[in-house]
This record gives C-alpha cells, structure tokens and sequence, in this order.
C-alpha cells in the first residue's frame, strides 16, 4: 500500500509541476483553460506569479513526502487543495453552478482522498534527533 501511495502521489505532484510550469511559460494558454482573463501586464504577472507558487508549492512537497514515504510534507498539499476547494464551493454560493463547475472539483476531490490516503498509509511521523 505504502509503495503504491508513493506513486500515486508522485503522479499527483507531476501533474502539479506541469499545470505550475505552464502557467510559468506559457499563461495565456492557461488562461484559457482556466477561464480566466488577465488584465495587461499585471494580469500576466500574477499568472506568472500567483498560480505557479499555488501548483509548485503542493507539487515540491507531495513529492518530498512520496519520495520519502513521510505524511508531514504531504500537509501543504492537502491544505491548498483543501482551499481550494473550499472556494469552491463558496463560488457556487455566492455565483451559482456553471457547466465547467464540476470537473475541476472532481479533480480536487480526488487529489484530497489520495493525499489523505497517502497520509495515513506513511504512517506517524519519524522524530529526528
């Protein structure tokens, strides 16, 4: 089980490195994919800014933590994606459901459930001396 969250979880942090570094060099692609619409030059900096801090940030420490097999690092993704999910679901309070609303919570869901899994199946931490 352990072996197998290891590579799950690399699989989670490749995803995030590629989603980061697009957003990094190539941001008006991922605008689009995103839906979102960056105003001037500021607008493309926070792209290249904001959203790869976002995605690199849980990619380093997802695979800092399956490289590793240690729980701890795995608490940086599982709180941003928790955030973001969160947020979420506060936009469908407050703006409603889109057609675009469910996959990209489905993807969160599920990267959740198997930073989760991951977590209890790498077991207490180690205490360093």
């Amino acid at each position: 089980m352990k072996r197998t969250m290891q590579i799950l979880i690399g699989l989670v942090g490749l995803l995030n490195i590629v989603i980061g570094l697009s957003f990094l060099f190539n941001p008006t692609k991922m605008a689009a994919e995103f839906a979102l619409s960056p105003l001037g030059t500021q607008g493309m900096a926070t792209m290249r800014a904001d959203f790869p801090a976002f995605f690199l940030t849980g990619a380093i420490f997802s695979l800092i933590g399956a490289w590793r097999a240690d729980r701890t690092p795995l608490m940086v993704p599982l709180t941003l994606i928790t955030f973001a999910l969160l947020g979420r679901f506060v936009s469908i309070a407050f703006d409603g459901i889109a057609p675009t609303t469910f996959p990209p919570m489905i993807i969160e869901a599920v990267m959740i459930a198997l930073l989760g899994v991951a977590y209890n199946a790498f077991g207490k931490p180690t205490q360093r001396r």
